[in-house]
Protein backbone atom coordinates (compact mmCIF):
# COMPACT_ATOMS: atom_id res chain seq x y z
CA UNK A 1 0.00 0.00 0.00
CA UNK A 2 1.27 3.53 -0.89
CA UNK A 3 2.37 6.07 1.81
CA UNK A 4 -1.41 7.42 1.77
CA UNK A 5 -3.47 4.26 2.31
CA UNK A 6 -4.87 3.92 -1.41
CA UNK A 7 -4.16 0.14 -3.09
CA UNK A 8 -2.48 -0.59 -6.20
CA UNK A 9 -5.80 -1.92 -7.75
CA UNK A 10 -9.59 -1.46 -6.68
CA UNK A 11 -12.30 -3.08 -7.67
CA UNK A 12 -15.75 -1.25 -6.77
CA UNK A 13 -19.14 -3.85 -7.07
CA UNK A 14 -17.78 -5.10 -10.76
CA UNK A 15 -20.34 -7.15 -12.52
CA UNK A 16 -20.82 -8.46 -15.83
CA UNK A 17 -23.48 -10.04 -18.68
CA UNK A 18 -23.55 -11.54 -21.75
CA UNK A 19 -26.49 -11.25 -23.33
CA UNK A 20 -28.44 -11.65 -20.46
CA UNK A 21 -26.47 -14.32 -18.71
CA UNK A 22 -25.18 -13.13 -15.46
CA UNK A 23 -21.34 -14.67 -15.00
CA UNK A 24 -20.19 -11.74 -12.49
CA UNK A 25 -22.42 -9.95 -9.78
CA UNK A 26 -20.85 -7.08 -7.71
CA UNK A 27 -17.34 -8.60 -7.05
CA UNK A 28 -15.15 -6.09 -4.61
CA UNK A 29 -11.90 -6.34 -3.80
CA UNK A 30 -8.60 -4.40 -3.53
CA UNK A 31 -4.83 -5.13 -4.15
CA UNK A 32 -1.78 -3.57 -2.95
CA UNK A 33 1.82 -3.34 -4.06
CA UNK A 34 4.33 -6.45 -3.13
CA UNK A 35 0.74 -8.65 -2.63
CA UNK A 36 0.20 -11.95 -3.72
CA UNK A 37 -3.41 -12.75 -3.32
CA UNK A 38 -4.85 -16.24 -4.58
CA UNK A 39 -8.20 -16.06 -7.49
CA UNK A 40 -9.38 -19.96 -7.39
CA UNK A 41 -12.70 -21.44 -8.18
CA UNK A 42 -14.26 -24.20 -10.78
CA UNK A 43 -14.68 -23.69 -14.17
CA UNK A 44 -17.75 -21.23 -14.80
CA UNK A 45 -17.15 -19.32 -11.83
CA UNK A 46 -15.94 -16.41 -13.43
CA UNK A 47 -12.52 -16.30 -13.24
CA UNK A 48 -11.65 -15.47 -17.36
CA UNK A 49 -14.20 -12.91 -17.16
CA UNK A 50 -12.68 -10.52 -14.34
CA UNK A 51 -9.07 -11.19 -15.69
CA UNK A 52 -10.51 -9.75 -18.96
CA UNK A 53 -12.24 -6.54 -17.55
CA UNK A 54 -8.95 -6.19 -15.27
CA UNK A 55 -7.10 -6.62 -18.35
CA UNK A 56 -9.18 -4.38 -20.73
CA UNK A 57 -9.55 -7.42 -23.13
CA UNK A 58 -11.77 -6.26 -26.24
CA UNK A 59 -14.51 -8.81 -25.62
CA UNK A 60 -15.72 -6.77 -22.51
CA UNK A 61 -15.95 -3.63 -24.17
CA UNK A 62 -17.37 -4.99 -27.76
CA UNK A 63 -20.40 -6.56 -25.11
CA UNK A 64 -21.35 -3.54 -23.39
CA UNK A 65 -18.45 -3.03 -20.97
CA UNK A 66 -19.05 -3.78 -17.32
CA UNK A 67 -20.92 -2.92 -14.33
CA UNK A 68 -18.73 -1.28 -11.46
CA UNK A 69 -15.31 0.78 -11.10
CA UNK A 70 -11.80 0.19 -11.35
CA UNK A 71 -9.26 2.56 -9.62
CA UNK A 72 -5.25 2.22 -9.88
CA UNK A 73 -3.72 4.37 -7.06
CA UNK A 74 -7.14 5.68 -6.41
CA UNK A 75 -8.17 7.14 -9.82
CA UNK A 76 -10.85 5.74 -11.59
CA UNK A 77 -9.92 3.73 -14.74
CA UNK A 78 -11.94 2.20 -17.55
CA UNK A 79 -9.56 -0.11 -20.10
CA UNK A 80 -11.06 -1.06 -23.32
CA UNK A 81 -7.60 -2.38 -25.19
CA UNK A 82 -4.92 -3.98 -23.15
CA UNK A 83 -2.38 -1.50 -24.13
CA UNK A 84 -4.24 0.68 -21.84
CA UNK A 85 -3.73 -1.63 -19.02
CA UNK A 86 0.09 -2.02 -20.00
CA UNK A 87 0.24 1.10 -19.87
CA UNK A 88 -0.82 1.55 -16.28
CA UNK A 89 1.89 -1.30 -15.78
CA UNK A 90 -0.63 -4.11 -15.38
CA UNK A 91 0.55 -7.25 -17.14
CA UNK A 92 -1.35 -10.63 -17.96
CA UNK A 93 0.24 -14.25 -18.34
CA UNK A 94 -2.58 -15.83 -20.30
CA UNK A 95 -3.21 -19.77 -19.73
CA UNK A 96 -2.56 -20.45 -24.07
CA UNK A 97 0.78 -19.29 -25.08
CA UNK A 98 1.07 -16.05 -27.46
CA UNK A 99 4.75 -16.55 -28.64
CA UNK A 100 5.80 -16.74 -31.84
CA UNK A 101 7.65 -20.19 -32.83
CA UNK A 102 9.98 -18.97 -35.20
CA UNK A 103 11.46 -16.39 -32.84
CA UNK A 104 14.31 -16.92 -30.29
CA UNK A 105 13.31 -16.12 -26.45
CA UNK A 106 15.01 -12.61 -27.20
CA UNK A 107 12.75 -11.41 -30.03
CA UNK A 108 9.79 -12.66 -28.02
CA UNK A 109 10.59 -11.68 -24.54
CA UNK A 110 10.81 -7.99 -26.40
CA UNK A 111 8.57 -8.09 -28.98
CA UNK A 112 7.60 -4.21 -29.62
CA UNK A 113 10.23 -3.21 -27.35
CA UNK A 114 12.96 -4.16 -29.48
CA UNK A 115 16.60 -2.66 -29.00
CA UNK A 116 18.00 -0.18 -31.86
CA UNK A 117 21.19 0.56 -32.95
CA UNK A 118 20.98 4.97 -33.62
CA UNK A 119 22.00 5.87 -37.16
CA UNK A 120 21.92 9.14 -39.23
CA UNK A 121 19.93 7.58 -41.62
CA UNK A 122 17.52 6.77 -38.30
CA UNK A 123 16.78 10.10 -38.43
CA UNK A 124 16.21 10.79 -41.85
CA UNK A 125 14.39 8.09 -42.70
CA UNK A 126 13.22 6.64 -39.57
CA UNK A 127 13.84 3.58 -37.67
CA UNK A 128 13.17 1.28 -40.30
CA UNK A 129 16.38 1.81 -41.40
CA UNK A 130 17.97 0.71 -37.84
CA UNK A 131 19.28 -2.83 -37.24
CA UNK A 132 18.96 -4.24 -33.71
CA UNK A 133 20.97 -4.06 -30.91
CA UNK A 134 21.42 -8.00 -30.45
CA UNK A 135 23.51 -7.81 -27.28
CA UNK A 136 21.70 -5.51 -25.59
CA UNK A 137 18.80 -7.23 -25.96
CA UNK A 138 20.25 -10.97 -25.31
CA UNK A 139 21.16 -8.69 -21.89
CA UNK A 140 17.77 -7.48 -21.02
CA UNK A 141 16.49 -10.96 -22.30
CA UNK A 142 18.98 -13.03 -20.15
CA UNK A 143 18.34 -10.33 -16.78
CA UNK A 144 14.48 -11.04 -16.82
CA UNK A 145 14.84 -14.65 -17.19
CA UNK A 146 18.00 -14.95 -14.56
CA UNK A 147 15.09 -13.17 -11.86
CA UNK A 148 12.69 -15.95 -12.70
CA UNK A 149 16.04 -18.62 -11.93
CA UNK A 150 16.03 -20.60 -15.03
CA UNK A 151 18.75 -21.45 -17.10
CA UNK A 152 17.61 -20.50 -20.18
CA UNK A 153 19.74 -20.05 -23.62
CA UNK A 154 17.84 -16.39 -25.23
CA UNK A 155 19.00 -17.10 -28.36
CA UNK A 156 16.61 -20.66 -28.12
CA UNK A 157 13.89 -20.46 -30.98
CA UNK A 158 10.87 -21.24 -29.11
CA UNK A 159 9.57 -24.11 -31.48
CA UNK A 160 12.58 -26.01 -29.61
CA UNK A 161 11.87 -25.43 -26.34
CA UNK A 162 9.86 -28.32 -24.02
CA UNK A 163 6.70 -26.80 -22.36
CA UNK A 164 8.11 -25.73 -19.21
CA UNK A 165 10.46 -23.07 -21.00
CA UNK A 166 7.52 -21.12 -22.47
CA UNK A 167 5.71 -20.96 -19.77
CA UNK A 168 8.74 -18.80 -18.06
CA UNK A 169 9.68 -17.15 -21.40
CA UNK A 170 5.92 -15.62 -21.49
CA UNK A 171 6.12 -14.52 -17.39
CA UNK A 172 9.88 -13.11 -18.60
CA UNK A 173 8.17 -11.06 -21.08
CA UNK A 174 6.29 -9.29 -18.30
CA UNK A 175 9.05 -9.03 -16.20
CA UNK A 176 11.03 -6.72 -18.56
CA UNK A 177 8.40 -4.26 -18.65
CA UNK A 178 10.11 -1.53 -16.88
CA UNK A 179 6.77 -0.22 -15.44
CA UNK A 180 5.28 -3.39 -14.30
CA UNK A 181 3.88 -2.64 -11.11
CA UNK A 182 0.85 -5.86 -11.32
CA UNK A 183 1.03 -9.54 -13.22
CA UNK A 184 -1.83 -11.49 -13.40
CA UNK A 185 -1.15 -15.35 -13.44
CA UNK A 186 -3.71 -17.69 -14.94
CA UNK A 187 -2.38 -21.37 -14.20
CA UNK A 188 0.88 -20.44 -14.42
CA UNK A 189 2.11 -24.21 -13.09
CA UNK A 190 -0.38 -26.24 -14.83
CA UNK A 191 2.08 -27.07 -17.25
CA UNK A 192 5.29 -26.83 -15.29
CA UNK A 193 7.13 -29.99 -13.64
CA UNK A 194 6.90 -29.94 -9.81
CA UNK A 195 10.96 -28.82 -9.99
CA UNK A 196 9.70 -26.00 -12.23
CA UNK A 197 7.19 -25.15 -10.36
CA UNK A 198 9.43 -24.97 -7.09
CA UNK A 199 11.39 -22.32 -9.12
CA UNK A 200 8.92 -20.46 -10.32
CA UNK A 201 6.89 -19.60 -6.90
CA UNK A 202 10.58 -18.87 -5.50
CA UNK A 203 11.15 -15.96 -8.51
CA UNK A 204 7.13 -15.11 -8.04
CA UNK A 205 8.11 -14.72 -3.74
CA UNK A 206 11.51 -12.80 -4.91
CA UNK A 207 9.01 -10.27 -7.33
CA UNK A 208 6.53 -9.11 -4.80
CA UNK A 209 9.78 -8.17 -2.39
CA UNK A 210 10.72 -5.72 -5.21
CA UNK A 211 7.02 -4.58 -5.12
CA UNK A 212 5.23 -6.05 -8.04
CA UNK A 213 1.81 -7.01 -6.76
CA UNK A 214 0.35 -10.38 -8.30
CA UNK A 215 -2.66 -12.03 -8.88
CA UNK A 216 -2.24 -16.09 -8.46
CA UNK A 217 -4.43 -18.68 -10.45
CA UNK A 218 -4.22 -21.80 -9.96
CA UNK A 219 -5.85 -25.11 -9.11
CA UNK A 220 -3.05 -26.66 -7.24
CA UNK A 221 -4.21 -25.52 -3.79
CA UNK A 222 -0.96 -26.60 -1.92
CA UNK A 223 0.87 -24.05 -4.38
CA UNK A 224 -2.15 -21.46 -3.53
CA UNK A 225 -1.56 -21.75 0.29
CA UNK A 226 2.38 -21.56 0.02
CA UNK A 227 2.65 -18.28 -2.49
CA UNK A 228 -0.24 -16.45 -1.12
CA UNK A 229 -1.16 -13.94 1.66
CA UNK A 230 -5.06 -13.78 -0.01
CA UNK A 231 -7.56 -16.28 -0.95
CA UNK A 232 -10.39 -14.81 -3.05
CA UNK A 233 -13.17 -17.38 -4.13
CA UNK A 234 -14.95 -17.27 -7.01
CA UNK A 235 -18.30 -19.44 -7.54
CA UNK A 236 -21.36 -18.87 -9.56
CA UNK A 237 -20.05 -15.14 -10.45
CA UNK A 238 -19.91 -13.84 -7.04
CA UNK A 239 -16.86 -13.94 -5.05
CA UNK A 240 -17.34 -15.99 -1.66
CA UNK A 241 -14.74 -15.27 0.06
CA UNK A 242 -11.57 -13.14 0.64
CA UNK A 243 -9.68 -14.59 3.69
CA UNK A 244 -5.85 -14.85 4.70
CA UNK A 245 -4.47 -18.30 3.45
CA UNK A 246 -3.94 -18.74 6.80
CA UNK A 247 -7.09 -18.91 8.36
CA UNK A 248 -8.31 -21.40 5.37
CA UNK A 249 -7.39 -25.17 4.72
CA UNK A 250 -7.66 -26.97 1.53
CA UNK A 251 -10.69 -28.90 2.37
CA UNK A 252 -12.30 -25.41 3.26
CA UNK A 253 -11.36 -23.66 0.05
CA UNK A 254 -12.82 -26.67 -1.96
CA UNK A 255 -16.05 -26.63 -0.38
CA UNK A 256 -16.21 -23.26 -0.70
CA UNK A 257 -15.50 -22.95 -4.75
CA UNK A 258 -18.28 -25.93 -5.19
CA UNK A 259 -20.63 -25.27 -2.17
CA UNK A 260 -21.17 -27.34 0.94
CA UNK A 261 -23.77 -30.33 0.67
CA UNK A 262 -26.64 -28.24 2.63
CA UNK A 263 -26.70 -26.01 -0.29
CA UNK A 264 -27.78 -27.84 -3.22
CA UNK A 265 -29.89 -31.06 -3.42
CA UNK A 266 -28.65 -33.66 -5.75
CA UNK A 267 -31.09 -36.15 -7.16
CA UNK A 268 -28.68 -39.18 -7.25
CA UNK A 269 -29.35 -42.12 -9.31
CA UNK A 270 -28.89 -45.69 -8.14
CA UNK A 271 -27.17 -48.31 -9.71
CA UNK A 272 -28.91 -51.48 -11.18
CA UNK A 273 -29.83 -53.90 -8.59
CA UNK A 274 -27.91 -56.67 -10.92
CA UNK A 275 -25.52 -55.04 -11.96
CA UNK A 276 -23.40 -56.67 -15.57
CA UNK A 277 -20.25 -54.90 -14.88
CA UNK A 278 -18.10 -53.14 -12.03
CA UNK A 279 -15.38 -50.05 -11.42
CA UNK A 280 -12.06 -51.48 -10.62
CA UNK A 281 -9.85 -50.65 -7.39
CA UNK A 282 -12.12 -47.40 -6.95
CA UNK A 283 -16.05 -49.26 -6.74
CA UNK A 284 -17.74 -48.57 -3.90
CA UNK A 285 -18.04 -51.89 -1.31
CA UNK A 286 -21.34 -53.04 -2.48
CA UNK A 287 -19.57 -53.26 -5.82
CA UNK A 288 -16.65 -55.16 -4.47
CA UNK A 289 -19.21 -57.66 -2.87
CA UNK A 290 -21.12 -58.39 -6.27
CA UNK A 291 -17.52 -58.59 -8.15
CA UNK A 292 -16.61 -61.74 -5.41
CA UNK A 293 -20.26 -63.36 -6.30
CA UNK A 294 -19.36 -63.73 -10.29
CA UNK A 295 -16.96 -62.49 -12.56
CA UNK A 296 -18.32 -60.15 -14.99
CA UNK A 297 -16.94 -57.91 -17.19
CA UNK A 298 -17.01 -54.20 -17.68
CA UNK A 299 -18.93 -52.61 -20.68
CA UNK A 300 -16.35 -50.44 -21.30
CA UNK A 301 -13.06 -50.88 -19.85
CA UNK A 302 -9.85 -48.16 -20.02
CA UNK A 303 -6.42 -49.02 -20.08
CA UNK A 304 -3.61 -46.40 -20.29
CA UNK A 305 -5.05 -44.17 -22.72
CA UNK A 306 -3.30 -41.37 -24.23
CA UNK A 307 -4.66 -38.71 -26.70
CA UNK A 308 -2.75 -36.25 -28.20
CA UNK A 309 -5.91 -32.94 -28.44
CA UNK A 310 -4.67 -29.36 -28.21
CA UNK A 311 -5.67 -28.07 -24.79
CA UNK A 312 -7.08 -31.66 -23.57
CA UNK A 313 -4.39 -33.64 -23.13
CA UNK A 314 -4.53 -37.29 -21.99
CA UNK A 315 -1.49 -38.60 -20.72
CA UNK A 316 -2.65 -42.19 -18.30
CA UNK A 317 -6.15 -43.10 -18.10
CA UNK A 318 -7.42 -46.30 -17.07
CA UNK A 319 -11.12 -46.75 -15.61
CA UNK A 320 -14.24 -49.05 -16.21
CA UNK A 321 -17.87 -48.59 -16.44
CA UNK A 322 -20.60 -51.09 -15.91
CA UNK A 323 -23.22 -51.87 -18.34
CA UNK A 324 -26.63 -49.56 -17.80
CA UNK A 325 -24.51 -47.17 -15.34
CA UNK A 326 -24.08 -43.14 -16.10
CA UNK A 327 -20.31 -42.53 -15.49
CA UNK A 328 -19.59 -39.27 -15.04
CA UNK A 329 -16.35 -37.70 -16.04
CA UNK A 330 -15.16 -33.89 -14.70
CA UNK A 331 -12.15 -31.88 -14.09
CA UNK A 332 -11.05 -28.02 -14.91
CA UNK A 333 -10.26 -26.62 -18.16
CA UNK A 334 -7.72 -28.21 -20.26
CA UNK A 335 -6.69 -31.19 -17.89
CA UNK A 336 -7.79 -33.93 -20.20
CA UNK A 337 -11.56 -34.55 -19.29
CA UNK A 338 -12.67 -33.62 -23.27
CA UNK A 339 -9.64 -35.81 -24.22
CA UNK A 340 -11.15 -38.75 -23.36
CA UNK A 341 -14.26 -39.17 -25.10
CA UNK A 342 -12.89 -37.44 -28.22
CA UNK A 343 -9.77 -40.01 -28.35
CA UNK A 344 -12.15 -43.20 -27.36
CA UNK A 345 -14.11 -42.01 -30.38
CA UNK A 346 -10.92 -41.32 -32.95
CA UNK A 347 -11.61 -37.86 -33.46
CA UNK A 348 -7.57 -37.10 -32.44
CA UNK A 349 -4.78 -38.95 -32.48
CA UNK A 350 -4.71 -42.20 -29.11
CA UNK A 351 -3.18 -44.79 -27.81
CA UNK A 352 -3.57 -47.28 -25.24
CA UNK A 353 -6.33 -50.06 -25.05
CA UNK A 354 -9.92 -49.75 -24.90
CA UNK A 355 -12.34 -52.69 -24.56
CA UNK A 356 -16.31 -52.97 -25.31
CA UNK A 357 -18.36 -56.24 -23.38
CA UNK A 358 -14.56 -57.60 -24.06
CA UNK A 359 -13.72 -57.36 -27.27
CA UNK A 360 -10.79 -54.22 -28.14
CA UNK A 361 -11.62 -51.38 -29.78
CA UNK A 362 -9.78 -50.60 -32.88
CA UNK A 363 -8.55 -46.90 -32.30
CA UNK A 364 -8.02 -44.07 -34.53
CA UNK A 365 -10.54 -45.13 -36.77
CA UNK A 366 -14.42 -43.27 -35.73
CA UNK A 367 -16.68 -45.54 -38.58
CA UNK A 368 -15.13 -48.49 -36.47
CA UNK A 369 -16.37 -46.75 -32.85
CA UNK A 370 -19.88 -46.47 -34.37
CA UNK A 371 -20.05 -49.74 -36.10
CA UNK A 372 -19.41 -51.26 -32.47
CA UNK A 373 -22.67 -49.52 -31.90
CA UNK A 374 -20.94 -46.95 -29.88
CA UNK A 375 -22.58 -42.85 -30.02
CA UNK A 376 -20.61 -39.64 -29.91
CA UNK A 377 -22.29 -36.42 -28.97
CA UNK A 378 -19.53 -33.86 -29.56
CA UNK A 379 -19.03 -30.50 -27.24
CA UNK A 380 -18.53 -28.43 -30.79
CA UNK A 381 -22.60 -29.13 -31.62
CA UNK A 382 -22.16 -26.53 -34.59
CA UNK A 383 -18.43 -27.28 -35.77
CA UNK A 384 -18.65 -31.01 -35.27
CA UNK A 385 -22.22 -32.59 -34.10
CA UNK A 386 -24.71 -30.96 -36.81
CA UNK A 387 -25.04 -29.78 -40.35
CA UNK A 388 -25.99 -26.62 -39.94
CA UNK A 389 -26.95 -25.94 -43.65
CA UNK A 390 -29.51 -28.88 -43.51
CA UNK A 391 -32.50 -29.81 -42.26
CA UNK A 392 -33.40 -31.88 -39.54
CA UNK A 393 -34.63 -34.81 -41.05
CA UNK A 394 -31.10 -34.71 -42.26
CA UNK A 395 -29.06 -33.76 -39.74
CA UNK A 396 -30.83 -36.75 -37.36
CA UNK A 397 -31.03 -39.24 -39.59
CA UNK A 398 -27.62 -38.95 -41.28
CA UNK A 399 -25.30 -41.15 -39.52
CA UNK A 400 -27.37 -44.22 -38.88
CA UNK A 401 -27.78 -43.63 -42.69
CA UNK A 402 -23.90 -44.09 -43.45
CA UNK A 403 -22.73 -46.38 -41.08
CA UNK A 404 -25.94 -48.83 -40.32
CA UNK A 405 -27.56 -48.43 -44.14
CA UNK A 406 -30.94 -47.27 -42.65
CA UNK A 407 -33.30 -44.67 -44.38
CA UNK A 408 -32.19 -46.08 -47.33
CA UNK A 409 -34.39 -47.85 -50.40
CA UNK A 410 -32.98 -49.97 -53.12
CA UNK A 411 -30.25 -53.05 -53.45
CA UNK A 412 -27.14 -52.57 -51.24
CA UNK A 413 -23.98 -51.98 -53.13
CA UNK A 414 -26.22 -51.49 -56.53
CA UNK A 415 -28.68 -48.87 -55.91
CA UNK A 416 -29.48 -47.00 -53.43
CA UNK A 417 -31.41 -43.66 -52.95
CA UNK A 418 -32.62 -41.57 -49.29
CA UNK A 419 -36.46 -42.97 -47.95
CA UNK A 420 -37.24 -39.37 -47.39
CA UNK A 421 -40.79 -40.60 -45.56
CA UNK A 422 -38.85 -42.91 -42.98
CA UNK A 423 -36.17 -39.61 -42.81
CA UNK A 424 -39.31 -36.92 -41.65
CA UNK A 425 -40.96 -40.01 -39.72
CA UNK A 426 -37.97 -40.66 -37.69
CA UNK A 427 -37.01 -36.29 -37.16
CA UNK A 428 -40.99 -36.18 -36.23
CA UNK A 429 -40.36 -38.49 -33.40
CA UNK A 430 -38.02 -37.06 -31.81
CA UNK A 431 -39.04 -33.36 -32.68
CA UNK A 432 -42.06 -34.74 -30.21
CA UNK A 433 -40.35 -36.60 -27.59
CA UNK A 434 -37.44 -33.90 -27.16
CA UNK A 435 -39.91 -31.02 -27.63
CA UNK A 436 -37.48 -29.57 -30.18
CA UNK A 437 -38.63 -26.03 -31.05
CA UNK A 438 -38.76 -25.73 -35.24
CA UNK A 439 -40.77 -25.47 -37.93
CA UNK A 440 -40.46 -28.72 -38.73
CA UNK A 441 -38.46 -31.44 -40.35
CA UNK A 442 -37.43 -29.65 -43.19
CA UNK A 443 -35.79 -26.86 -41.01
CA UNK A 444 -32.15 -25.90 -41.16
CA UNK A 445 -30.66 -26.82 -38.32
CA UNK A 446 -28.43 -23.67 -38.31
CA UNK A 447 -31.62 -21.68 -37.39
CA UNK A 448 -32.24 -23.52 -34.29
CA UNK A 449 -31.43 -22.03 -31.16
CA UNK A 450 -28.44 -23.54 -29.06
CA UNK A 451 -30.54 -25.29 -26.72
CA UNK A 452 -32.65 -26.86 -29.23
CA UNK A 453 -29.51 -27.61 -31.45
CA UNK A 454 -28.47 -29.56 -28.45
CA UNK A 455 -31.49 -31.96 -28.64
CA UNK A 456 -30.91 -32.75 -32.42
CA UNK A 457 -27.39 -33.71 -31.37
CA UNK A 458 -29.08 -36.35 -28.84
CA UNK A 459 -31.88 -37.19 -31.22
CA UNK A 460 -29.08 -37.95 -33.68
CA UNK A 461 -27.13 -40.15 -30.95
CA UNK A 462 -30.80 -41.72 -30.16
CA UNK A 463 -31.48 -42.80 -33.46
CA UNK A 464 -27.95 -44.81 -33.57
CA UNK A 465 -29.74 -47.22 -30.55
CA UNK A 466 -26.46 -47.34 -29.05
CA UNK A 467 -24.94 -49.87 -26.13
CA UNK A 468 -22.53 -46.63 -25.05
CA UNK A 469 -23.11 -43.15 -25.72
CA UNK A 470 -20.94 -40.60 -25.04
CA UNK A 471 -21.66 -36.82 -24.70
CA UNK A 472 -19.52 -34.22 -24.18
CA UNK A 473 -20.69 -30.75 -22.15
CA UNK A 474 -24.60 -31.60 -22.49
CA UNK A 475 -25.82 -28.54 -21.63
CA UNK A 476 -23.21 -25.93 -22.37
CA UNK A 477 -24.37 -22.67 -23.48
CA UNK A 478 -28.25 -23.84 -23.16
CA UNK A 479 -30.63 -21.77 -20.82
CA UNK A 480 -31.68 -23.67 -17.45
CA UNK A 481 -35.11 -25.18 -18.70
CA UNK A 482 -33.45 -26.65 -21.68
CA UNK A 483 -30.47 -28.25 -19.11
CA UNK A 484 -33.25 -29.73 -17.28
CA UNK A 485 -34.74 -31.07 -20.31
CA UNK A 486 -31.59 -32.49 -21.84
CA UNK A 487 -31.07 -34.16 -18.29
CA UNK A 488 -34.35 -35.52 -17.82
CA UNK A 489 -33.97 -37.36 -21.22
CA UNK A 490 -30.47 -38.73 -20.47
CA UNK A 491 -31.44 -39.95 -17.48
CA UNK A 492 -34.89 -41.66 -19.01
CA UNK A 493 -33.49 -42.94 -22.21
CA UNK A 494 -30.78 -44.60 -19.73
CA UNK A 495 -33.23 -46.28 -17.79
CA UNK A 496 -35.77 -47.42 -20.75
CA UNK A 497 -33.30 -48.35 -22.64
CA UNK A 498 -30.31 -49.93 -20.22
CA UNK A 499 -27.77 -48.13 -22.60
CA UNK A 500 -24.67 -47.19 -20.56
CA UNK A 501 -23.88 -43.59 -20.74
CA UNK A 502 -20.71 -41.82 -20.30
CA UNK A 503 -21.38 -37.73 -19.44
CA UNK A 504 -17.81 -34.96 -19.68
CA UNK A 505 -18.74 -31.81 -18.01
CA UNK A 506 -17.64 -28.68 -16.66
CA UNK A 507 -20.66 -28.55 -14.28
CA UNK A 508 -19.69 -30.68 -11.29
CA UNK A 509 -23.31 -30.35 -9.93
CA UNK A 510 -24.33 -31.38 -12.92
CA UNK A 511 -22.69 -34.50 -13.16
CA UNK A 512 -23.58 -35.52 -9.18
CA UNK A 513 -27.30 -35.07 -9.95
CA UNK A 514 -27.51 -37.88 -13.02
CA UNK A 515 -24.69 -39.53 -12.73
CA UNK A 516 -23.56 -43.26 -10.57
CA UNK A 517 -20.24 -42.37 -10.10
CA UNK A 518 -17.85 -39.18 -11.47
CA UNK A 519 -14.07 -39.38 -12.35
CA UNK A 520 -12.13 -36.65 -11.51
CA UNK A 521 -9.47 -35.55 -14.29
CA UNK A 522 -6.96 -33.94 -13.33
CA UNK A 523 -3.03 -33.21 -15.55
CA UNK A 524 -4.23 -35.57 -18.02
CA UNK A 525 -4.73 -38.07 -15.59
CA UNK A 526 -7.92 -39.86 -13.20
CA UNK A 527 -7.28 -38.26 -9.54
CA UNK A 528 -9.85 -40.36 -8.52
CA UNK A 529 -13.82 -42.25 -9.24
CA UNK A 530 -15.89 -41.36 -6.19
CA UNK A 531 -19.98 -42.06 -5.68
CA UNK A 532 -22.08 -39.49 -6.76
CA UNK A 533 -23.22 -38.94 -3.48
CA UNK A 534 -19.74 -38.06 -2.02
CA UNK A 535 -19.73 -34.67 -0.55
CA UNK A 536 -19.00 -31.88 -3.40
CA UNK A 537 -15.97 -31.03 -0.95
CA UNK A 538 -14.23 -34.47 -2.25
CA UNK A 539 -14.46 -33.86 -5.89
CA UNK A 540 -13.46 -30.29 -5.16
CA UNK A 541 -10.00 -31.84 -3.90
CA UNK A 542 -9.67 -34.18 -6.54
CA UNK A 543 -9.98 -31.03 -9.02
CA UNK A 544 -7.41 -29.11 -7.11
CA UNK A 545 -4.89 -31.97 -7.29
CA UNK A 546 -5.18 -32.11 -3.26
CA UNK A 547 -5.41 -35.79 -1.80
CA UNK A 548 -7.23 -36.85 1.48
CA UNK A 549 -3.57 -37.98 2.75
CA UNK A 550 -2.39 -34.17 2.20
CA UNK A 551 -5.31 -32.51 3.50
CA UNK A 552 -4.90 -35.00 6.78
CA UNK A 553 -1.07 -34.04 7.25
CA UNK A 554 -1.90 -30.23 6.41
CA UNK A 555 -4.37 -30.66 9.46
CA UNK A 556 -1.81 -32.06 11.80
Amino acid sequence: MSENNTPLLRLDHIGKEFYGNRVLSDISFDINAGEIIGLVGENGAGKSTLLNILFGMPVISSTGGHEGALFVDGKKVNFTSPNQALAQGIGMVHQEFSLIPGFTATENILLNREVLNGSSLSYLFSDRVSTLNREEMNARASAAINTLGVNINPDMIVSEMPVGYKQFIEIAREIDRKNTRLLFLDEPTAVLAESEAEILITALKKLARSGIAIVFISHRLSEVKELCSRILVLRDGKLITDQPAESLSARQIASLMVGRESEKKVDLQKLPEEPEDIESENASDSLTQQKKKKKIRPALKVEHLWVDMPGETVRDVSFEVMKGEIFGIGGLAGHGKLGIPNGIMGLYPAGGRVRLFGRSLTLNKPRKALGRKMAFVSEDRRGVGLLLDEPLDWNITFTAMQTQGRFLLGIPYIFQMRNEHAMRKEARKYIDSLNIKCTGPSQLAGELSGGNQQKVCLAKAFVLRPNILLICEPTRGIDIGAKSLVLDTLKEYNRENGTTIIITSSELEELRSVCNRVAIVDEGKIAGILPASSPAEDFGMLMMGQTHQEEGEESA
